[in-house]
């Protein structure tokens, strides 16, 4: 790598870091620059995966409360799916050619821009849903539906991830949970599990660039515990704009691209 490329991979990862840990979307920031500073499509979604996971894990550290309030049956079941569908996500990106996987990325980046667009009015949504409706538990047919949504989620979380956490914030308020922070808890935990296994899996294939993957892991704990403190000033929503703007820019960039 050349120095220009050690600085951008490392700006990168701070604006990702940051982002993630204020309003989420930091691959979108991530994963292009990999590419545009030569990584294969297959292997920049691996090491972008990589240097985002540790900020999901001390983000998950930050939810112990709400945790400890989780169902451990919704925990162990719902985690479960997670683990064997981001594995199954992982092994299905690894078997994806470089070619093929080029021709899905603008699909898959329009995906997660208008999950990101939208997430906030499905949110509010299932918040007036939360307080209209009192139900105390699910049944066990209904986790089990549940749970194979989950398992959907999860292994398009392994293969590309862009917007799985509205999507789990969608179903959990399906199966009736109510707070919405213990949902954030649960959301963020089985992010870190379906996350987690795919990391293991691309080290494992040797799908992971580990210069790169290193100098974005760096920026990106550097972002998310110091940039997160200066982009707590700015109003959310012009955050989202931002991160909204960059997806779109994206999207529109690889459909020309191709």
């Amino acid at each position: 790598m050349t120095f220009l490329q050690i600085f951008v991979l490392f700006v990168a990862g701070v604006v990702g870091g940051t982002l993630n840990s204020v309003a989420g979307g930091g691959s979108f920031i991530t994963f292009p620059i990999l590419l545009f500073t030569g990584v294969p499509p297959i292997n920049a979604n691996a090491t972008s995966t990589v240097a985002l996971w540790p900020g999901s894990v001390a983000s998950t550290s930050a939810y112990r409360k709400e945790l400890a309030k989780q169902d451990r049956t919704r925990v162990l079941v719902l985690g479960s799916t997670s683990l064997i569908g981001g594995i199954l996500g992982a092994i299905l990106l690894l078997r994806t050619s470089q070619t093929t996987f080029v021709r899905l990325v603008p699909y898959l980046l329009l995906v997660a821009t208008l999950l990101f667009a939208f997430s906030a009015p499905i949110t509010n949504r299932l918040r007036r849903r939360n307080i209209e409706t009192k139900k105390t538990g699910t049944s066990w047919s209904g986790l089990v539906g549940i749970a194979f949504l989950q398992l959907i989620i999860a292994v398009y979380g392994g293969y590309f991830g862009g917007g799985i956490g509205i999507l789990m914030l969608a179903t959990l308020g399906l199966m009736g949970m109510e707070n919405i922070h213990e949902m954030n808890a649960l959301k963020t935990l089985l992010t870190s599990f379906i996350n987690g296994v795919a990391v293991i899996t691309f080290i494992i294939a040797g799908a992971v660039l580990w210069a790169q993957a290193i100098v974005m892991v760096v920026g990106g704990i550097i972002g998310g515990y110091g940039g997160a403190y200066f982009a707590r000033q700015i109003e959310p929503r012009w955050v989202r704009a931002f991160v909204i703007l960059i997806g779109v820019g994206m999207t529109l960039y690889f459909f020309l691209r191709g």
